[in-house]
């Protein structure tokens, strides 16, 4: 089963941008996920299976460094990279 998931990021440190880019890239270095970037969230797509352990790995991470983080996420149950919203 395919997923879509839209994802903001909020650390809550006065240098948020870096940790923000370095959450991203991460997520984009999985080559079996399609990650498209915009100004105000960033979408993942692929396999329910490769998307969720992507997210718990580097969620984890995240919180680890920056743990006065938020995330904000949106699940679709459908493969929505096509469509320019979710």
């Amino acid at each position: 089963m395919r997923i879509s998931v839209d994802i903001s990021l909020y650390p809550l440190t006065e240098d948020y941008v870096e940790p923000i880019l370095a959450f991203i890239a991460q997520l984009e270095s999985n080559s079996k996920l399609i990650v498209k970037r915009n100004s105000l969230s960033t979408q993942v797509f692929g396999e329910y299976r490769d998307v969720m352990d992507m997210l718990d790995k580097e969620i984890e991470v995240v919180f680890d460094e920056l743990p006065h983080s938020v995330f904000a996420m949106k699940f679709v149950g459908t493969d929505r990279a096509d469509i320019v919203d979710l």
